[in-house]
């Protein structure tokens, strides 16, 4: 990559969605947090809803980037498991570099990777050896603490053939930052008969743009199940992982679960692109506006013959001024590629609220039982204690705001 497509892309307005001037944000990579212990009593709760556990119980390794500065890399005792900042990495394992950085992902495509390409990197570099199964999962947080921050982040995930690893990422700012950008781009790379559990939950401020690109290679044999959950408000978030299925038996599953409260713009996807024969793809997005707007867009892509795929996409309205727009995408390239997909958006039927109200409920109950029954996504590897925290938000949500 040259310079000059660099700074092409720089120059180039986002090519969809709402365009952020990046030169209006602070930029630098100083922080006043230096450890976690800096952190605001309102931060530390902000993590531990997004899955982050500060005291690192049942975690097998920590990463906490504040605003630009790595504060904290933990591996627990004699794991074999490398865990360090992008730019260490970069500069630790030149060879990697060659291979990993920016393949997945290209660094000019669009202004924003383009800016995490040209400055100092940040990030989490993340190896698990060939044939290592880690049980605890590894806990990786980036957060803003600083009002107008811009924070980049350029993610390098590798897990070698027959290896195995559950990443519980939670991404949020401090309760008083009011304006921010994060941009995060991640490339996984899935080896063969490998596994990556890879689970993102968002908590930002009211009104922080959020522009994740990011992109997975998986191949044969190997597995990746992405979980994205999203249930507060955010100004402008917009992305569209894609899987790349490049190996025989290769199998994606990507699940999605948004809540839209008024003042949210959520432009939330997925594509999966099944190269070879004998690959499965999974994705299904579930999502609810509360007076907020939500832009569903998935994609299968069948290359070869004989794949599966399956794209659900499923919206409930619960406000007169909400906004839903599914945009489900099949591509067959083939004769032989079996692509399905639903896609419905609506409001909770009266008779659904009837049923339970005869049962004995009132009007609010029996609504919101309809709605966590809706959201109610099976989210392959969570804790225990990640998965009640978020049922936990899904009990507490004001479900009628803007209703």
């Amino acid at each position: 990559m040259t310079d000059k497509n660099l700074q092409e892309a720089l120059d180039k307005k986002a090519r969809y969605g709402n365009d952020i001037n990046l030169e209006a944000f602070d930029n630098s990579n100083e922080s006043n947090i230096k450890s976690a212990a800096d952190i605001s009593d309102g931060g530390k709760e902000a993590l531990e809803k997004v899955g982050i556990d500060l005291k690192e119980e049942n975690r097998s390794a920590s990463f906490i980037q504040v605003d630009n500065a790595p504060i904290q890399v933990d591996v627990k005792e004699q794991l074999p498991l490398e865990l360090m900042n992008t730019g260490d990495a970069a500069k630790k394992y030149p060879e990697l570099v060659e291979k990993y950085w920016w393949k997945a992902v290209a660094a000019d495509t669009d202004k924003y990777t383009a800016k995490t390409a040209v400055e100092q990197e940040q990030g989490y570099f993340i190896r698990v050896k060939a044939g290592t199964k880690i049980t605890a999962p590894l806990q990786a947080c980036v957060f803003i603490s600083n009002e107008k921050q811009l924070q980049r982040v350029h993610n390098v995930v590798i897990i070698e053939d027959g290896a195995e690893l559950n990443i519980i990422s939670g991404c949020a700012s401090d309760p008083h930052v009011d304006k921010g950008v994060h941009i995060g781009i991640s490339e996984m790379f899935v080896g063969k008969g490998a596994k990556l559990s890879f689970t993102m939950i968002h908590s930002w401020g009211e009104n922080v743009a959020v522009r994740p690109r990011s992109a997975t290679i998986i191949e044969e044999d190997g597995q990746f199940i992405s979980n994205y959950v999203c249930m507060e408000k955010v100004k402008d978030i917009q992305m569209y992982p894609t899987t790349r299925l490049v190996g025989k038996g290769a199998v994606a599953r990507l699940n999605s679960v948004l809540v839209a409260p008024p003042g949210a713009h959520m432009d939330i996807g997925g594509k999966a692109i099944l190269e070879v024969p004998g690959t499965r793809a999974e994705i299904v997005n579930r999502s609810i506006s509360t007076g907020g707007e939500i832009i569903n867009r998935g994609n299968l892509t069948g290359a070869a013959e004989e794949i599966k795929a399956h794209l659900e996409c499923h919206g409930l309205m619960l406000a007169k001024d909400g906004y839903i727009l599914a945009i489900p995408e099949l591509d067959a390239k083939t004769g032989n590629a079996e692509l399905s997909h639903e896609a419905a958006v609506g409001r909770i039927a009266p008779e659904e609220i009837e049923y339970l109200m005869v049962r004995g409920l009132n009007e609010e109950e029996a609504t919101a039982t309809i709605v966590r029954g809706f959201l109610n996504v099976d989210i392959e590897g969570l804790p225990e204690s990640l998965a009640a925290k978020i049922q936990e938000t899904l009990d507490t949500f004001d479900m009628y705001e803007g209703a």
